[in-house]
């Protein structure tokens, strides 16, 4: 019997998941269960924006996080409207045939590029606007690797709370390590396990010497969690 991709398999809560994207619980499982709202004209439905698997308990997938990593570049770094990232995708499934944007690979390539102009004109933003949402975009899907083979995200590695060194990427999510939780990037170590360490008396030097890590990977591994 073939395997299921452990990308797509229910792993993580909604209160997890948020956590680790470090955005509203609230927000995010509307994004994914959508939800009803009052408004003058009576009660209207908001429909989801991302697909969960089918789960008893609402958790949702590795692919799912990548969903709403991207989409939260789009909502809380430029304030995009939905009705404009809604009009982006159906834009993207009719003319590119692409059913799930938010996790093709096809927006870090040059079509990707081409379709960011297009998502400009879409949203109705200046050139400086397209711009500056190109370069961020960019930015945040720089924080997810590709899988060589079928061209989906097999790796993310979230922001920190500090966001002055973009380019560290020392934690990670990997659906294919422990579960799927926050890891050290080379070692595999789960973040939450050195934090609970470190808070029970050890030091970060025991600790990387412990799990063959650098000073640095244990520090940014506690920092992560802390501000969970």
């Amino acid at each position: 019997m073939e395997q299921a991709d452990p990308r797509d398999l229910p792993t993580h809560t909604v209160a997890d998941a948020a956590r680790i994207l470090r955005m509203p619980a609230a927000t995010l499982r509307t994004w994914l269960f959508g939800r009803d709202y009052e408004t003058e004209n009576g009660a209207r439905r908001f429909t989801r924006l991302i697909e969960p698997p089918s789960d008893p308990h609402g958790r949702l997938s590795f692919t799912n996080l990548i969903e709403a990593h991207v989409l939260r570049a789009l909502r809380t770094k430029h304030g995009v409207p939905m009705h404009a990232v809604r009009r982006a995708l159906d834009y993207a499934q009719r003319e590119c045939a692409i059913d799930r944007l938010l996790i093709h690979e096809q927006l870090k390539a040059a079509p990707g590029r081409l379709f960011l102009d297009e998502y400009g004109t879409l949203i109705e933003l200046p050139q400086g606007g397209q711009l500056a949402l190109r370069q961020h975009f960019e930015a945040h899907l720089e924080r997810v690797l590709f899988d060589a083979r079928d061209h989906l995200p097999v790796r993310l590695f979230p922001w920190f709370p500090i966001e002055r060194d973009r380019a560290k990427k020392t934690i990670a999510l990997d659906p294919r390590v422990s579960f799927g939780d926050p890891v050290t990037n080379r070692r595999g170590i789960r973040t939450s396990i050195i934090a609970a360490r470190f808070e029970s008396g050890e030091t970060i030097q025991e600790l990387a010497a412990d799990y063959d890590l650098k000073d640095a990977e244990i520090e940014d591994a506690i920092l992560f969690e802390r501000a969970a």
